[in-house]
C-alpha cells in the first residue's frame, strides 16, 4: 500500500471530539499522522480543502442478494455501491439462497467477498433456512466470521425457539439484529394503514405489526441477557419502547433508515413498487418521532436496509411488487440534508449514528480516525447541492423513491485500508 496525504480537510471525528482543519497522512493502510500541516512531495496528495473528512460509514443492514439472486445484486455491484456512498463496512443479511445459516456458508460468503472494495461482515441466520423451527449453529457461525445474527425479512414467530436463540447468542457474545414484524398481523398489507392506503385502494399495515414484536423481543432479550439491535424501526411507539429499554439499562439499540425519517405515506404519489418497503412509509407523526428519537439519542444508528430488486419486479402495483428499496449510495446525503440541515443533528452527531455507533454495536475497532487506526476514510462535499439520479448508481437496483430529490453531502472519495476504492474525479 502506498502513502496518501489528505491536505487541508475539515476532520470531523466524533470518537475523540475532533473538528478541525488539518492534514492526514495514511501509510501502509493506517493513519500515520494527523497535524496542522504535513509536508509531502512524493505521496499521493488529495486536496480536501473546503470538504469534510470523516471515518468510513458502517451500514449494519444491507442485502447483497448473492448467492441466489444475482439478477438483483451481486457482491461486486453491492460493494461498489457501498464505496460510492462512503460506506466502508457492510453487514449483509442472511436471506440469500441458500440462507447463510451455517459456518460453511459464512466462510463461502467471505471467500466470495475477499476481493470486495469494502469490508464485508457476514450476518448469520438465527434458524436453519430462516424457517423459525430449528436453531442454526450459532457458535460455529461466529467462529467462522459472522458478526451478528438475524432472521431479517421475517421474525422468528415461535417465541420459545427465539428465546433459545437469544440465550445462545448471549453465551457466544454475538448481537442479534431483530426484524420486528408479526406475520399474522400483516394480513396481506402492502403499505401503511391510513388515509393514503384507502385513497389508493390498497390493504394497509398497522403500526402494531411492528410494535408488538419490538416489545416481545425486548422482554425476551431481557430474560436472555443478549445484546439486541432493533432493525429499521419505523413507528413512534418503537422509539418509546427503545427508550423504556434504555431506562432499564438493557443492552438494546435501535436503527432508523433514511426513508423512514424523511418520507411519510402522505408523499406516496401513486400505486407503484418504488414506494413499497418493509416496514412501510409511516404517518407524519411517526416520521417526526423518529427524527426526535435520533436527536435525543434514543435511536442509535442510521442504516439503509439496502434492498435491490429487478426493474420489472418493482415497476408494478404495490400489490404485486416485492418489498424493498435501495439506499446505500445516498444515505449520507439524505441524512445530512434532512437531519443536519434540518436542525436535528450536528454533523458530528450524524457521523456518530452512521459510523461510531454501528462500530460499537458490532464491537469492532472502526469508526475512528486516529493515529494507528485502520485508514477507512471518506471525503465529502457538504457545500453543494446535487440531484439523486438512480442511473448513476453502481447498484443493479434503481428502485428508490428519492429519484430527483435535491440533497447536500456528496461523497467525493472513499478510502478502505489505505486504498482509494472510489473517487468522483
Amino acid at each position: 500500500m502506498g502513502r496518501i496525504l489528505i491536505k487541508r480537510g475539515r476532520l470531523v471525528n466524533p470518537a475523540d471530539g475532533t473538528d478541525k482543519v488539518c492534514d492526514i497522512l495514511i501509510d501502509d493502510g493506517k493513519i500515520a499522522e494527523i497535524a496542522e500541516e504535513i509536508p509531502g512531495e512524493t505521496e499521493s496528495v488529495l486536496d480536501a480543502s473546503g470538504k469534510i473528512v470523516m471515518p468510513g460509514l458502517i451500514d449494519l443492514h444491507v442485502h447483497l442478494r448473492e448467492p441466489g439472486f444475482e439478477y438483483k445484486e451481486t457482491i461486486e455491484t453491492g460493494t461498489k455501491a457501498a464505496a460510492h456512498g462512503g460506506v466502508t463496512s457492510i453487514c449483509p443479511m442472511p436471506n440469500t439462497n441458500p440462507v447463510i445459516d451455517s459456518p460453511e456458508r459464512v466462510r463461502d460468503l467471505l471467500e466470495r467477498a475477499k476481493d470486495a472494495p469494502v469490508h464485508v461482515l457476514p450476518v448469520g441466520a438465527v434458524t436453519l433456512g430462516q424457517e423459525g423451527k430449528e436453531l442454526a449453529d450459532i457458535r460455529g457461525m461466529k467462529e467462522a466470521g459472522a458478526v451478528a445474527l438475524s432472521e431479517d425479512g421475517k421474525s422468528v414467530m415461535d417465541s420459545l425457539v427465539y428465546r433459545k436463540g437469544l440465550c445462545q447468542a448471549a453465551e457466544c457474545g454475538i448481537p442479534v439484529f431483530a426484524h420486528c414484524e408479526d406475520k399474522c398481523l400483516v394480513d396481506g398489507g402492502v403499505m401503511n394503514a391510513g388515509k393514503k392506503a384507502e385513497e389508493l385502494g390498497l390493504p394497509g399495515i398497522t403500526n402494531a405489526v411492528e410494535d408488538v414484536i419490538v416489545a416481545r423481543d425486548i422482554f425476551l432479550s431481557k430474560e436472555a441477557g443478549n445484546r439486541l439491535h432493533l432493525c429499521h424501526c419505523s413507528t413512534r411507539d418503537s422509539a418509546v419502547l427503545v427508550e423504556l429499554a434504555k431506562k432499564q439499562g438493557l443492552p438494546v439499540t435501535g436503527e432508523v433508515c433514511p426513508h423512514h425519517f424523511t418520507m411519510s405515506d402522505e408523499e406516496i404519489t401513486e400505486d407503484h413498487g418504488r414506494f413499497k418497503m418493509n416496514p412501510p412509509l409511516r404517518g407524519s407523526e411517526d416520521v417526526q418521532a423518529l427524527k426526535e428519537a435520533l436527536r435525543d439519542g434514543i435511536m442509535d444508528v442510521i442504516s439503509t436496509d439496502h434492498a435491490p430488486h429487478g426493474e420489472e419486479e418493482k415497476n408494478q402495483s404495490m400489490r404485486r411488487a416485492p418489498f424493498g428499496i435501495v439506499g446505500i449510495e445516498n444515505s449520507f446525503a439524505i441524512g445530512y440534508t434532512e437531519l443536519v440541515r434540518g436542525g436535528y443533528l450536528t454533523l458530528a452527531g450524524l457521523i456518530e449514528k452512521m459510523s461510531v455507533n454501528p462500530a460499537r454495536v458490532l464491537g469492532i475497532d472502526k469508526g475512528n480516525i486516529a493515529v494507528g487506526k485502520a485508514a477507512d476514510v471518506v471525503i465529502a462535499d457538504i457545500s453543494g447541492e446535487y440531484e439523486i439520479d438512480p442511473e448513476a448508481f453502481f447498484s443493479k437496483g434503481k428502485n428508490t423513491p428519492f429519484a430527483g430529490k435535491k440533497v447536500y453531502g456528496k461523497v467525493e472519495t472513499t478510502i478502505v485500508d489505505g486504498r482509494v476504492v472510489y473517487s468522483a474525479s
